[in-house]
């Protein structure tokens, strides 16, 4: 076990696969990529009155509830293994985030409809949204600390409260101002994907959702390059490591690439007709949920309140 300790600076630090080894990132990257095209995919097949997608619609709901746990599960490792994990592999779980957020942002831009008609599906939505974005600026705080005290790259993030700082390199200013673009970023988004998912249809919805989902995917793609070029596995790390242990394949690499195989097989069970899916509806305030209720002859809304205190008046105006 590894003790914390901030006036001995080590020379070179140990691997960790678990959050920087090739499976791990190469789930992450390709989730992410094959989520924000599903997630263009459906919107601009929206845009041109093609709704009934329901076999991409079921794989980008079950990859985005899997890399929203994800995200949020590699993060809660990264806290609490602060005392002993560098600023190396802290930096690749807070850019994995973005992953994460990019991901499952995306996809509520693109099932938006989904997610109002079932309340407790947009409840759950939301709630892990706020715990990614807290998590993830938490760390993005301890990145930002790093930074502006020019941490030592082998000392543990946590010393970020306990040394001095050393002054700043040259290039810190570039830094700090991209970290902290990022972190308000990111609260930016969360705002705006809660208010996407209760606002009412109206002409600027559209342009909201094409110039978030190009947004996502810039900042999807910069996280993965950023990751790809940094770590051990794929390019050159910033620190010097004990071994070469993040480029080694395991069954625990191996395990989280083969878990993206879970959503294909939900896709063909659906694809052959095992699973009954309802179609998914038009972005109308008068589209009806699933018809009519043949017993009482009333028509659904589109939109699900919450039964303790939601009403069909309660969401926002239209803009």
């Amino acid at each position: 076990m590894t003790t914390f300790n901030c006036s001995n600076v080590p020379t070179e630090t140990a691997t960790d696969a678990g959050v920087a080894g090739a499976g791990v990132l190469l789930s992450f990257i390709i989730t992410a990529g094959i989520s924000l095209i599903f997630s263009a995919t459906i919107i601009f097949h929206e845009m041109h009155l093609h709704l009934e997608a329901k076999v991409i619609r079921k794989l980008l709901l079950s990859l985005s509830d899997q890399q929203v746990i994800t995200g949020i599960g590699i993060q809660c490792v990264g806290l609490a293994k602060m005392k002993s994990m560098v600023p190396y592999h802290f930096f690749i779980i807070w850019m994995l985030s973005l992953l994460s957020t990019a991901t499952h942002i995306s996809t509520l831009f693109a099932l938006v409809n989904d997610f109002k008609r079932d309340w407790v599906l947009r409840w759950l939505r939301q709630f892990f949204m706020f715990v990614n974005l807290v998590l993830s600026c938490v760390s993005g705080i301890f990145v930002l600390m790093a930074v502006m005290r020019n941490l030592q790259p082998t000392l543990p993030i946590a010393c970020v409260w306990e040394v001095a700082g050393r002054g700043t390199p040259s290039n810190a200013g570039i830094s700090i101002a991209g970290t902290i673009a990022v972190i308000a970023g990111q609260c930016v988004f969360f705002a705006m994907a809660v208010w996407y998912l209760h606002v009412n249809g109206g002409k600027w919805i559209k342009l909201v959702q094409l110039g978030g989902l190009v947004t996502l995917l810039v900042i999807g793609t910069g996280a993965a390059v950023r990751v790809v070029l940094l770590s051990q596995a794929f390019g050159t790390p910033s620190v010097p490591l004990a071994d070469t242990g993040e480029r080694d394949w395991n069954f625990g690499q191996l395990l989280t690439l083969l878990l993206l195989v879970l959503p294909c097989i939900s896709a063909v069970e659906i694809l052959r007709g095992e699973m009954n899916v309802p179609s998914p509806v038009a972005d109308e305030h008068s589209a009806t949920l699933l018809g009519k209720d043949n017993e009482l002859g009333v028509v659904r809304s589109s939109f699900q309140p919450n039964p303790f205190w939601g009403n069909q008046t309660s969401r926002f105006s239209k803009w």
